[in-house]
């Protein structure tokens, strides 16, 4: 089983609160497609032989910005040099992009999951954020792609926006439930250095909401999740039965995938890569025959490491018999003082051999999966 990401580096604006790569020039977007396809077909050989794809993710950026020939220029080139048995074809989109005739012309070309970006649906966030979409496209955007057809839905929200009190999260968890998408992702509103935010957080003009206010709502977002049938699989995942993203599990599993285009990054199993994040000399490293592409061999210890990491932020936990097995890691011996001390402040829980972080340690799941690094 393996997965293929595309990553499309345009968006309409500049989101204050982003930092990954994309440009809001798009006048590069026909020859970018021409070198993503390129680039599918350099690396057609990079995946494992017995791994077929099982899932595609576009994601960005903003792909659902394409014209729908530039997205079925990439299907095609995929189904002509890879084995495909798909069980899932995700494309990332904003609410402003979605009307009938694009939700129709994309479920035509095989898509059967959206991953839509409303983030929040009050207008003073949105414009805080400085959002493409108004409110009233984010609470349209889940049921014109139901009456499109997509069955598999996913909307992402932010908590931790800089407020008086809880109330515009209390109301945004409530209308996101009340849609009922299926799926929703959710993350902690964090400020990075080359950011709008970052700049105003120096120069004074913005002030981070306190970590004690993010817990609370992050708190209220597993129990609200949790009331409404959505299962915590991932720390900032939840979804129905039948509605987990089968592409990030994959992630998190530690099973290979591709990835094409600028900054995206890739794993056959034992080799992480990343593409450069430049779209001008992904251009251009490409029309001389060249891949964009850095690699390193990651060692046993590394690997370990990424699996305490990724593993325990999942419903599925931590398999001590799969460090053991795989990695020749003891973490019980390894780490039994600290295991100890995490179990008795009900930080994790440990059974058939697996350990599992708590609703408590999911609040600083990344200190206690460092803690339990082996070196």
């Amino acid at each position: 089983m393996s997965g293929i990401y595309i990553h499309i580096p345009f968006c309409k604006q500049a989101c204050h609160y982003c930092d990954f790569h994309f440009s809001t020039n798009q006048q590069l977007v026909g020859q970018l497609i021409e070198m993503i396809g390129i680039e599918l077909e350099i690396r057609k050989d990079f995946l494992p032989i017995n791994a077929p794809v099982k899932t595609i993710y576009f994601g960005g950026g903003t792909p659902s910005l394409l014209e729908i020939r530039h997205i079925e220029a990439i299907i095609n080139t995929i189904y002509k040099h890879y084995a495909l048995d798909l069980e899932e074809f995700t494309l990332e989109a904003n609410p402003d992009d979605l009307d009938r005739e694009k939700l129709t012309e994309l479920k035509s070309l095989g898509l059967d999951r959206l991953s839509i970006g409303i983030q929040s649906f009050d207008a003073r966030v949105l414009k805080f954020y400085n959002r493409a979409h108004n409110e009233q496209e984010a609470l349209q955007a889940i049921e014109l792609a139901k009456s499109a057809g997509f069955e598999k839905l996913s909307i992402d929200l932010i908590y931790g926006f800089p407020f008086e009190d809880h109330s515009i999260w209390k109301k945004d968890l409530e209308q996101a439930l009340l849609l009922d998408p299926g799926h929703i992702s959710s993350y902690a509103l964090t400020i990075e250095p080359r950011t709008a935010f970052g700049n105003w957080l120096k120069k004074g003009k913005l002030q981070e909401a306190s970590e004690d206010f993010q817990a609370e709502q992050f708190e209220m977002l597993m129990e609200a999740m949790e009331k409404a049938n959505y299962i915590q699989y991932e720390i900032s995942n939840f979804g129905k039965e039948g509605h987990f993203a089968v592409h990030n599990t994959n992630y998190w599993r530690a099973l290979p995938y591709l990835g094409i285009g600028p900054s995206a990054h890739s794993f056959d199993g034992k080799e992480r890569g990343f593409n450069i994040a430049n779209n001008v000399n992904y251009i251009k490293k490409l029309k001389e025959g060249l891949l964009p592409y850095n690699s390193e061999q990651l060692s046993d210890e590394d690997m370990a490491n990424e699996y305490i990491l990724t593993s325990l932020r999942t419903i599925w936990g931590l398999s001590l018999g799969h460090l053991q097995s795989n990695y020749g890691k003891d973490l019980l011996n390894l780490k039994k003082g600290i295991i100890q001390h995490l179990a008795a402040d009900n930080m994790i829980s440990i059974h058939a051999h697996h350990i599992f972080l708590t609703n408590k340690g999911k609040l600083l799941a990344d200190s206690i999966a460092a803690s339990l690094f082996v070196s």
